[in-house]
């Protein structure tokens, strides 16, 4: 990402980015260029490309700033580049704009026959705006089929389509060479606890304790400092996670905890995904006409209940994937734990990712060496991995736990 770009003020679309002003200055310089391109008018090479890849740790808001370069380069104001009030900045950020692809993955990867529907669609003309864009969350979860399907649309773009890939990094674990040397690589840093407890206070009226609070403890998560904000369950499950090391007195606590912490994730799954199944389904019968009565209605109940089907096991899969999600992010959890206490034994003064939980993290300071506090938080990197490796939930977390109780 080149740095020196102009300051952007951070208002429409651009204010959903936060803590990231050499970012928003490029894309905005980059947005602004498109619509020259489209007037006709001479641009400086290389200020819009057709590919981008937006890199950072999560929580940096990766698919925020895609979806602010997305909806900038659709924008209807003539003066304003990203206004956030016309219909097609609208559409945009809420997903159905006709021009603008999300592919937001629901299961475990993006499979090869998704990506080429979705390269055969972005050969069209835009419809309705100046660009056709196709925007994909978790573009690391690319299938090596999909990564081939999508390769080829990217070194051959039509002339008014842009692709915006979002991964934690541009290694070529997170995404292929082959398709990063085409991009145009936007990395985002972990966002400052002030500039995420401003946004806080100032966007969603959240008490200024409160969203102090969030922020220092999020990791530089702004999703997640708005969900502790928000919600007392989620404050209440980080504090599940944090006691455990420090609970786990008798082996027999090591299975225990660990049943605990995948029923956890799996509760937290249900719970986010349950209103959203509901509403699938009911649309879904609707759609198939349920209910009616008259010649065809057998055939249509079998098509109905084959769709059903399909459906549920597009659910289960989106099922799993958030059960994974949410305990990858309690193992982000127990990590910084660990880290809190290495920090608290060398004495280091550098801040604490679980301040609120200070004096756990010195209990265990005087009774944990150093050595053995570096193998509980290998313990609990190497359980992530194994869960990245599809491990079955319950069998990693008891491995790790282990360690945790042994040191």
């Amino acid at each position: 990402m080149r740095t020196g770009a102009p300051e952007v003020p951070a208002t429409g679309v651009w204010a959903e980015v936060v803590g990231q002003p050499d970012a928003v200055g490029t894309l905005h310089a980059a947005a602004d260029a498109a619509r020259k391109q489209v007037r006709g008018e001479p641009v400086p090479p290389g200020a819009m490309t057709h590919a981008w890849l937006f890199t950072g740790p999560p929580g940096s808001g990766r698919s925020i700033a895609a979806r602010a370069l997305a909806a900038a380069l659709e924008c209807e104001d003539p003066s304003e580049l990203g206004c956030g009030r016309c219909t097609a900045c609208r559409t945009v950020l809420q997903g159905t704009h006709a021009d603008v692809k999300l592919v937001v993955p629901e299961g475990l990867s993006i499979s090869v026959a998704e990506m080429r529907a979705l390269v055969q669609a972005s050969a069209r003309r835009p419809s309705t705006g100046q660009w056709r864009v196709v925007l994909i969350e978790d573009s690391d979860r690319l299938t090596e089929g999909a990564a081939n399907a999508l390769l080829k649309a990217v070194e051959e773009p039509p002339p008014r389509t842009v692709f915006l890939l979002c991964a934690p990094s541009d290694h070529p674990e997170d995404v292929s060479v082959t398709i990063r040397s085409r991009c145009r690589v936007v990395q985002l840093r972990t966002p400052l606890a002030g500039a995420i407890a401003e946004v806080l206070r100032e966007r969603d009226g959240i008490d200024p304790q409160l969203a102090e609070w969030a922020a220092e403890v999020c990791g530089g998560h702004i999703g997640r400092a708005r969900r502790l904000a928000t919600d007392e369950q989620a404050r209440e499950r980080r504090e599940s996670v944090l006691r455990i090391p420090l609970g786990l007195r008798r082996f027999s606590d090591v299975f225990t905890a660990a049943s605990g912490l995948v029923k956890l994730a799996e509760t937290e799954a249900v719970t986010a995904n349950e209103e959203r199944n509901e509403t699938e389904r009911e649309e879904l019968k609707t759609a198939m006409g349920a209910g009616g009565t008259g010649k065809g209605t057998a055939s249509a109940t079998r098509g109905a209940n084959a769709a059903l089907k399909e459906l549920e096991k597009r659910q289960k899969s989106r099922a799993t994937r958030s059960q994974r999600d949410a305990l990858d992010l309690a193992l982000v959890d127990l990590a910084g734990f660990y880290r809190d206490v290495l920090v608290t034994r060398t004495g280091s003064g550098s801040a604490l990712n679980h301040p609120d939980f200070a004096r756990s993290s010195r209990e265990a300071a005087t009774e944990w060496t150093s050595e053995s506090t570096l193998r509980r938080l290998e313990a609990v990197l190497e359980c992530r991995t194994a869960l990245n490796q599809n491990v079955k939930p319950l069998i990693a977390v008891e491995a790790m736990l282990a360690t945790l109780f042994t040191g």
